[in-house]
């Protein structure tokens, strides 16, 4: 081999002919660094350890050289290892057949023999600079590039939608209800709002109504006077004080005691508070965000929370979608997990195979985003592979169980998908989206018409 190992610019030269391997790489050493393989052992050993990002491969190779057998194993055994790496496969003279089966079993291009050392040159060239855009991308998807709000990274054309509703209220004083199933990221849009409003650079207290024991609650929330109680050993300010010129958040308010309530609602409409065991009034000024996975009209309904509080905090209302109705943001997460915990951990992991992504995709996360992180964390500590797998996540094969789509189906599903990962990269111009999708505007506007999106 010839000069270092680089992924973007080592090349592989499959050829059993030893006179026009050497003529090959004779040619390209002065461009690349040039490994050669006369087998498919020998090529795949090199895969492994130099990681070409463009490949040539006779498909007649021994020991079948009369044959194609053995060229496409080694065409299908590359692309398993290495699936972004660019193979042209090197054909007998008019074998189109052949030419044509290695594109659909995923070659990059192809090339008939005799061969002519400049003009494969253009097409290795071609190939070369399409792999380090695609690599250029993978590092950019890695790198979380979908931040539509700070902190929240999102791809499907839903949350972008949530986000701009989030800008749209982060400079007003309003108490604003964010609802939707445990684990789909309330907390997460809750902080965004606050760092947006005014009062971003101010505290941003949270606490969870569910996580404490009802008898306590009323304390971490307003506060207590030395005395109040056999613990109380000096004052203590609340959750509420400590939030002064920012941001409290109560997290699943649907737990909110009712016998507690009426104090909560006071301070709401007079924002004034007092302490436990104390008779001062002391205004505060902090705007309040809540968030719950409850129907907080069914409990009104049975009598568990009061129509006047909730009005009060349903000012303006967010529902986010589980994870499972937003498929598009799933890669994206999941890639941002797995570059934060590869650096965290000191793991050297590249991606997720393609049946890992298929796996995620027909997963219905009862956990939503929270249990995506959790997984992907998890299999990062433990994967041994370069990419983490299905086993690695736990998660059953996709695909087998799913309904087949129609044509017309999976024309759609495409095309929507299509669509939002073209207004996602875009940063939702329109312009900029119609050149992505090759389409015109007019044609783009038909497309959000038809499946019923806004931008």
């Amino acid at each position: 081999m010839t000069g270092e190992p680089n992924a973007v610019k080592t090349l592989l030269i499959v050829e059993d002919d030893p006179g026009l391997r050497n003529q090959l790489k004779w040619h390209f050493a002065d461009r690349y660094a040039v490994a050669t393989a006369e087998d498919r052992e020998a090529a795949l050993a090199i895969v492994k350890k130099a990681a070409p990002g463009v490949v040539t491969l006779d498909l007649g190779l021994p020991p079948d050289p009369g044959g194609v057998s053995e060229g496409f194993a080694a065409l299908e055994a590359i692309l398993k290892l290495a699936p972004a790496t660019k193979v042209i496969v090197i054909t007998g003279n008019d074998d189109r057949a052949n030419a044509v089966r290695a594109i659909g079993a995923g070659a990059y291009d192809f090339y008939s023999k005799p061969i002519e050392a400049d003009l494969l040159g253009l097409i290795v060239e071609r190939a070369f600079r399409l792999f380090a855009l695609e690599e250029e991308n993978r590092k950019l998807a890695r790198l979380n590039v979908h931040f539509p709000l700070d902190g929240v990274i999102a791809a499907s054309a839903e949350m972008h939608r949530i986000c701009r509703l989030v800008e749209q209220l982060a400079p007003t004083n309003l108490s604003v209800l964010f609802l939707g199933e445990s684990g789909t990221g309330k907390e997460v849009m809750a902080r965004a709002l606050h760092r947006l409003s005014p009062r971003g650079q101010g505290p941003f207290v949270a606490i969870n109504a569910a996580a404490i024991p009802d008898n306590l609650l009323e304390a971490e929330l307003f506060g207590y006077e030395k005395g109040a109680f056999t613990d109380a050993v000096k004052q203590t300010k609340g959750k509420i004080e400590l939030a002064q010129g920012g941001t409290l958040f109560l997290d699943e308010i649907g737990d909110m005691p009712l016998a507690l309530q009426p104090k909560l609602l006071r301070f709401l409409q007079e924002r004034v508070i007092e302490r436990v065991g104390g008779r001062r009034e002391i205004p505060v000024d902090v705007r309040v965000v809540c968030a719950t996975h409850q129907n907080l009209e069914r409990l009104i309904a049975e009598g568990r929370f009061r129509q006047d509080l909730y009005f009060r905090l349903n000012e303006a209302s967010i529902e986010l979608p589980p994870l499972r109705e937003r498929k598009e943001d799933i890669p994206v997460l999941a890639r941002a997990f797995l570059h934060r915990y590869t650096l965290e951990m000191k793991r050297n992991l590249l991606d997720f195979t393609e049946a890992a992504l298929a796996a995620m995709e027909a997963y219905p996360w009862p956990g939503n985003v929270r249990e995506l992180q959790g997984r992907v964390k998890t299999a990062v500590a433990l994967a041994r592979g370069p990419k983490i797998d299905v086993v690695d996540l736990k998660l059953p094969e996709a695909g087998q169980e799913r309904r087949i789509l129609t044509l017309r189906e999976a024309r759609e599903l495409a095309e929507r998908e299509a669509l939002c990962r073209a207004l996602s990269e875009a940063g939702g111009s329109i312009s900029k989206a119609a050149e992505i999708l090759d389409v015109t505007r007019p044609t783009l506007y038909a497309l959000l018409a038809k499946f019923d999106l806004k931008v």
